[in-house]
């Protein structure tokens, strides 16, 4: 088989040891032996102490993997086979900025829902279209793998603004699966579900376990409290049991922001007094990884890892990986344009589904119309991902003022435009593209 060159572009992230992990194990069908990550200066500490890890993961696991620590991006990028981007522009501080500068007004706080996922991509897209460039150059067959938040709207900037092949993962159908598959007390591979919507905003509509459809029985167990998704970075605020049988599929954690808005926000507020917000406890776990991946005698992803809400990414990104390397025509859930799999959406837009992988990228399979009773809030919240795209390239405040306006979590026109007047002023340094007085 060839030997293959992966490029990860934010290599100092915590969450790297993951994707060495993922990697490691599927070396004999997926051989990496070019490895390079890749951080800015300001990273580049961050950058020396999982990059060590790695290589000591590496050593031990005996296999013929080189792993590169550099901040000479175009360095890494010639030749590469696959570049995964993970990248976090303004850091986790400007994270931070994003959950703090809502909740002042009393709406969501979150680092992909609602204002929080417009914030971030304005800063993201311009950087990610940059690297998309020289990627133009430097390695044009490869594919992208963006790990990226806010992943769908990422990946769509990428796909209308960019000829990279790419693709967007997200672990959040992954974990779905994971989560029916204990409420069965069976491995993964047992379920299969069928997934919809939006990043961040899906559900499963089709659940089978060794080919036998349990949909309705799983939805009773919701109901009574089996089940539910646990991730990490989600109030544990369960939905109301009768609102569970009405719905007839299981939604992502995420959709409680919507369903339950006025009961999240209060929890972020509470905690936002008591210990600050999910972005600041993200930057103690960091912390406290990073110390743990500082003992030379570490030669292992730690459990503590999924603190940080990275369970199952090495799963979600290396399976992808190996099935666009080997051709396997495998099904996954990816972010990906649409191209007819839902009438209710348009065929350029990303949607997050199940698509067959293999050299070609991702083909969505059909699904048909979206059911009625949440049509419209994906419908609401891809018009805001469009203008969030348009936003960001344009740098125009009368977009970004529009974007902010139309997300279904942003009550009134009047604080949307308070939200972006206190981002752009917070955030003056990472937005090239406005012209911010």
């Amino acid at each position: 088989m060839k030997k293959l060159k992966v490029v990860t572009l934010g290599g100092g992230s915590t969450y790297t040891p993951e994707l060495i992990d993922g990697f490691i194990r599927r070396y004999s069908e997926l051989p990496v032996t070019e490895y390079w990550l890749v951080d800015v200066e300001a990273g580049r500490e961050k950058l020396e102490i999982v990059g060590q890890l790695a290589q000591r993961m590496v050593a031990k696991a005996g296999i013929p993997m080189t792993v590169h620590l550099t901040t000479d991006r175009r360095k890494a990028l010639q030749d590469a086979d696959f570049v995964t981007t993970q990248i976090r522009v303004g850091q986790l501080a400007a994270r931070i900025q994003d959950e703090k500068i809502p909740l002042h007004y009393g709406v969501l706080g979150q680092e992909t829902t609602g204002p929080g996922g417009f914030m971030k991509a304005q800063r993201t897209i311009p950087v990610l279209l940059d690297i998309c460039k020289e990627m133009e150059s430097l390695c044009p067959d490869a594919w992208m793998i963006n790990f990226t938040n806010p992943a769908g709207i990422v990946t769509e900037a990428i796909a209308r603004h960019s000829p990279i092949k790419s693709l967007g993962i997200c672990s959040g159908a992954n974990s779905m699966m994971m989560d029916i598959a204990r409420a069965y007390d069976v491995d993964r591979e047992a379920i299969y579900a069928r997934v919809m919507g939006l990043n961040h905003l899906i559900f499963a509509d089709r659940i089978t376990l060794h080919g036998k459809v349990i949909t309705a029985d799983f939805i009773e167990k919701l109901a009574q409290g089996v089940g539910a998704n646990t991730l990490k970075n989600v109030p544990d605020i369960g939905l109301p049991a009768e609102f569970i049988r009405s719905l007839g599929f299981y939604p992502l954690s995420y959709l409680k922001y919507f369903w339950l808005n006025r009961e999240t926000v209060a929890h972020e507020l509470a905690e936002l007094e008591q210990g600050g917000t999910r972005g600041e406890r993200s930057l103690a776990i960091e912390q406290s990884l990073l110390d743990i991946y500082r003992d030379p005698t570490l030669c292992e992803k730690p459990e503590a890892l999924s603190e940080r809400g990275g369970a199952y990414y090495s799963d979600t990104a290396c399976s992808i990986i190996s099935a666009i390397y080997n051709d396997k025509k495998e099904i996954h859930v990816v972010n990906t344009l649409n191209r007819g799999a839902t009438p209710d959406l348009p065929d350029d837009a990303v949607i997050e589904t199940n698509a067959v992988i293999d050299k070609q990228g991702a083909q969505p399979l059909a699904y048909g119309r979206l059911p009625t009773r949440i049509r419209g809030l994906i419908q609401s919240v891809k018009a805001f991902e469009e203008l969030t795209v348009d936003a960001a390239i344009s740098g125009d405040r009368h977009t970004a003022l529009q974007a902010l306006a139309a997300h279904p979590l942003v009550p009134s026109v009047a604080i949307a435009e308070n939200i972006l007047n206190d981002y752009l002023a917070a955030n003056r340094d990472f937005l090239p593209q406005y012209r911010i007085d």
